[in-house]
């Protein structure tokens, strides 16, 4: 059985920038020792990729923080978490969620038995979307989410967030939840 490591938007603004946050500072070394314990092959990451235009999006007048802009300081990854995932598979998404990312996944289970860890940012929009994509892609393969290496925008949302995913068969790890 393959173990990976999925660690979702482990950026700049989603930490101290444009839309970060105490808690999500919080999690920035818990993230980095969970990354550490898996082998480099076996670590994926994606990260929130907007490009000037955000504010004409859907989601930018639903959301009117610019953040994530493709080539700035805020959209790149934390430096101690990027350090780490060098030789990573990193997926762009325009969105919360990467189908690239489930499609890839569901056809690497096709050809081998694997397992999903979860770990990043914001547990109530790009985490639990991502979770329930590749969760719906892939029924049978075990997802897990480490609560300790999330933070949601409010840890109300974060605590919600958990409990969807939890209800749709994402086994959640109590670590030291926010």
């Amino acid at each position: 059985m393959r173990k990976l490591l999925i660690v979702i938007d482990m950026q700049n603004d989603f930490i101290d920038g444009a839309l970060g946050s105490a808690e999500a500072v919080s999690i920035v070394g818990a993230v980095r020792e969970k990354i550490l314990t898996y082998p480099e092959e076996n670590r994926i990451a994606t990260m929130d990729t907007h490009e000037e235009n955000y504010m004409e999006t859907q989601e930018g007048r639903n959301l009117p923080v610019p953040h994530c802009i493709r080539g700035t300081d805020g959209w790149q990854l934390r430096p101690e978490i990027a350090e780490l995932l060098k030789g990573a598979r990193i997926y762009e998404k325009p969105t919360f969620g990467s189908m690239e990312l489930a499609g890839d996944l569901k056809a690497l289970s096709e050809r081998e038995e694997i397992e999903l860890e979860l770990a990043g940012l914001c547990t109530d929009i790009c985490v639990v979307s991502n979770a329930l994509l590749l969760k719906a892609a892939m029924p049978e393969v075990k997802i897990s989410l480490d609560a300790s290496c999330c933070a949601g925008v409010t840890p109300e949302s974060h605590r919600a967030a958990l409990e969807t995913m939890r209800s749709c068969q994402i086994e959640i790890k109590e670590g030291k939840s926010l």
